[in-house]
């Protein structure tokens, strides 16, 4: 078999897995009499080392099977879940992600050591060996044959196929039972028909038997032929076959080692049935998924022509069809992007963890509370989305959350509270990461802004409150007084900015000072097809968010100021900054132009600003495209797009101009 066709399924379901095994090892610590928790952990430590023993991954292999041992002490009711195991069962999660880790990136396992994880968890049982490589004494258990049984032997039997009963010994040291039994069975099915096994085929893959397995098989090959196709596979301690002509004969041929449970009669030839717990889902390839929002982007592309078309006075029917393709176009667009928006849940569930043990190393108590898991967010989103969130969250747990003995003297619950929410408003999605502790204190953040040299005193003057909470977001600044693995390093919230404006969202903050802060992200529900304003500068046509104009005004040239060296007007009593785009984009400059100007205001945040524009051509869907390795980055520009005619559209980034 080449494990390397599989590689891919084995990835998405070993993540699938670890996550669930971290949601349930955080349950498991906070209620560690709840069965159905240990038996679901259990279950996915199971799942975990059959599939990684089938690809051949034995280093993973091992140490599920080492805490398969100890959660069964545990509800075997040996060991008591405390504090110590629970710790000790999240750094065998952690093996396991550093394993999967190296074989999505490599193809192989990579030579970590996990021995000492081993023999801890060796220790914690007791030092006693597993169940699976006891041998136990108790009453020798025959095949039995119904006489649907005798029938289908005596049929074989009668057109001329070989008839054997083959006995297979596991090696004492078999790590993998189930597994080398899997392989056993895939081999002989390649011979002939397995009618019967002794134990049955849910308890193979149960591990529900000791050492020896019994299986009867109908073949056109001989005896030899079958003794050579299982000297290939390993493991095997002894195997023994004989050829059977009537069921009587079959009756005699006894196991010379016991089994420890009463096995069914089935033929062992049917699936188990399992109960599933996820709801229905199809792993579908990004990259297809892309190609489909690439040929709806064409479609739009013809609508747009389509619509050129009519105001040239086309065909009576144009416009009929224009409104069926509008439909069609539409309806395909809203499926493609339920297709590609996922929960954000699957961002959300790597942070419990993260918060427990962030607590745990700074000695203090926090609960994180999430809301709004199920609430949908474009695939590229939520592959984006990760790291800031993981910034901010340490960021409320370092800065935000005081000690227990502080919050005590503040007459604060000694549990500190981060709330992680999502939720839809409008075309945009919100995440809040909100903290019940200290809040931003300006003060000190005004002083570490000059002693860092990012700032004068004088220009700190110049700030409100507001504007000087931002400050944390500069490049490099940190209240941190000391470096540690958490903090200090001058890599913070400018990263966590940048990274959400090149998403086309924004950060703001709330702060409560001795009361907790809030950071407040927006999104876009998508990056691929926007509402947008094309709008023309001198001769060149560029396209901007419509998430991101406020209003479009009209008045004189003469109405523009000089203040500071800075261009200005005054809009219903508030004093607007001009951009001239053309200036900014390096296009030929109209200062020297009278008359009217038509102004589009924009807006992040409570940020505004007016872009001086020639003419305005109208509200478009528009597909971003992005510009390539050698063009991005390009201050100003977030993309481009394809007019109707033809035609390519810079899409402008307003971020860089407030």
């Amino acid at each position: 078999m080449d494990a390397n066709q599989f590689l891919d399924i084995f990835l998405e379901e070993t993540v699938e897995h670890l996550e669930s095994l971290n949601n349930c090892l955080l349950q498991l610590e906070k209620l560690p009499e709840d069965k159905s928790v240990l038996d679901e952990i259990f279950r996915v430590s199971h799942t975990l080392k059959g599939m990684a023993g089938t690809m051949g991954f034995t280093g993973m292999a091992q140490l599920t099977h080492g805490m398969e041992n100890l959660l069964d002490g545990i509800r075997k009711q040996r060991i008591k879940v405390n504090t110590v195991l629970v710790d000790l069962l999240f750094e065998c999660l952690d093996g396991l992600q550093a394993y999967a880790n190296n074989i999505a990136g490599e193809g192989v396992e990579g030579e970590t050591d996990n021995h000492g994880l081993l023999e801890r968890l060796g220790r914690l049982l007791g030092a006693e060996k597993s169940e699976d490589c006891q041998e136990d004494g108790g009453s020798q258990t025959d095949i039995e044959f119904n006489d649907h049984d005798t029938m289908v032997l005596g049929k074989a039997r009668q057109q001329g196929f070989n008839c054997f009963i083959i006995k297979v010994r596991l090696d004492k040291n078999c790590m993998l039972k189930s597994a080398r039994a899997f392989i056993v069975f895939n081999t002989l099915e390649k011979k002939g028909d397995i009618i019967k096994s002794v134990p049955s085929v849910e308890d193979i893959e149960d591990e529900k038997f000791d050492r020896t397995i019994r299986l009867v098989i109908i073949t056109q090959s001989d005896l030899d032929e079958i003794e050579g196709s299982l000297a290939s596979v390993s493991e095997l301690e002894e195997v023994e076959i004989r050829e059977a002509y009537i069921p009587d004969e079959i009756d005699n041929f006894h196991l010379e080692e016991d089994t420890n449970e009463d096995y069914t009669k089935d033929t062992g030839t049917k699936q188990r049935g399992r109960k599933s717990i996820t709801g229905k889902t199809v792993r579908v390839d990004i990259n297809r998924l892309d190609n489909l929002m690439n040929l709806v982007s064409e479609l739009i592309i013809i609508k747009t022509r389509l619509e050129e078309n009519r105001d040239g006075g086309e065909e009576a029917d144009t416009e009929e069809t224009l409104e069926y393709l509008e439909r069609i176009t539409t309806n395909l667009h809203d499926a493609v992007m339920k297709v590609r928006m996922v929960p954000i849940e699957r961002v959300f569930n790597r942070f419990p963890r993260m918060v427990r043990d962030l607590s745990k190393n700074l000695g203090k108590d926090t609960r994180l509370l999430m809301y709004g898991e199920e609430t949908e967010v474009d695939r590229t989103v939520i592959d984006e989305i990760g790291d800031p969130l993981i910034h901010l969250i340490r960021n409320s747990i370092d800065h935000g959350i005081e000690p227990v003995e502080e919050r005590k003297k503040l007459g604060k619950p000694t549990e500190g509270k981060i709330m992680l929410k999502a939720f839809h408003d409008g075309n945009t999605v919100v995440i809040e990461v909100e903290d019940d502790g200290s809040g931003i204190d300006i003060k000190r953040i005004a002083q570490k802004s000059v002693q860092s040299g990012l700032y004068s005193q004088q220009q700190l003057d110049a700030l409100n409150e507001e504007e000087l909470v931002e400050l944390i977001f500069s490049p490099g600044f940190s209240t941190a007084g000391k470096v540690s693995d958490l903090s200090g390093r001058g890599v913070g919230l400018d990263v966590v900015k940048t990274k959400i404006e090149s998403l086309g969202g924004m950060v703001e903050v709330e702060n409560k000072p001795a009361l907790g802060s809030k950071f407040i992200i927006r999104l876009p529900l998508t990056l691929a097809i926007i509402q947008a304003l094309l709008v023309n500068v001198g001769l060149e046509s560029y396209a901007i968010p419509l998430n991101s104009i406020k209003e479009i005004v009209t008045m004189e040239y003469s109405r523009i100021k000089n203040v500071q060296n800075r261009e200005v007007v005054l809009l219903r009593g508030e004093i607007l900054p001009i951009i001239r785009l053309d200036r900014e984009l390096g296009l030929e400059d109209h200062s020297v132009l009278k008359g009217e100007m038509t102004i589009v205001v924009v807006r992040k945040g409570e940020k505004l600003a007016g872009m001086v524009v020639d003419g305005l051509i109208g509200q478009q869907e528009i597909v971003i495209k992005p510009l390539g390795k050698f063009l991005s980055g390009i201050r100003y520009i977030a993309g481009a797009t394809i007019l109707g005619d033809g035609r390519v559209s810079l899409i402008l980034d307003v971020n860089p101009f407030l």
